[in-house]
């Protein structure tokens, strides 16, 4: 082998080498973005809680989400969300049983879904006397939804304070049936996913869930205020 060739594979080595590096330091720095941008919204909505309810505090995870259950594609999305600018959270979400803490953000556009869950628009504020709708993406945020049962607790914290609602039913319906999103003579939350949860391509139906105000603590709250999304 001529020297001349030796060195154009060194060179090419070494090419690939640092490529590779810096390929691996890329998709870190950018998943760390995106941790950061989910600690982030929960800190913002930490602040402006504080700001309503000084003696109200919301827990931080400072950790990216459990993405255990996630497609590939959705986490890709979620990487590239939380890398941009959102609205402030209205809400923090949590299911214990499924390790699910979450901002809710005002709306349900496809990039709000990818950072959070959205607040399904001409529904009651979440914390607020109605029936608040909020949607989630079902190979993503609300995958864990497929393991929901009656009577398992869902915390909201809103800027009013903590709430705890007990899941009260789960159905499937069609796409087109917004009945699901009508106000309820008590306060309630309507989460609404994709249906099935492993569908390939757009799924047909959609799951809801409903649950019921158990009680709320430790602060009193106030009393307020269609098409169910895509996920």
């Amino acid at each position: 082998m001529s020297a001349l060739r030796r060195r154009l594979l060194l060179v090419a080595e070494r090419t690939s080498w640092t490529l590779g590096i810096v390929g691996v330091l890329a998709l870190g720095a950018l998943h760390f973005r995106a941790a950061s941008g989910t600690r982030n919204d929960l800190e913002r909505f930490a602040t402006l809680q504080r700001s309503a309810a000084p003696e109200v505090a919301v827990r931080q995870t400072g950790d990216a989400p459990d993405q255990s259950l996630w497609s590939p594609k959705r986490v890709r999305a979620w990487r590239v969300a939380m890398a941009g600018p959102a609205p402030a959270p209205l809400a923090v979400l949590r299911i214990p049983k499924i390790h699910l803490e979450v901002a809710v953000l005002p709306g349900t556009d496809d990039g709000t879904l990818d950072r959070g869950l959205g607040h399904i628009d001409d529904t009651a504020r979440p914390g607020t006397d109605g029936n608040s709708g909020i949607a989630g993406h079902r190979d993503g945020f609300f995958r864990g939804l497929k393991d929901i049962e009656p009577g398992d607790e869902i915390e909201l914290d809103t800027l009013n304070g903590k709430e705890v609602y007990r899941v009260d039913r789960m159905w499937i319906v069609d796409p087109s049936d917004v009945t699901v999103l009508d106000p309820t003579p008590t306060r309630a939350l309507t989460l609404v996913t994709c249906y099935p949860f492993y569908f390939v391509g757009d799924a047909p139906q959609r799951f809801i869930v409903r649950a019921v105000l158990a009680r709320d603590r430790p602060a009193g709250v106030l009393t307020a205020g269609r098409r169910a999304p895509v996920s």
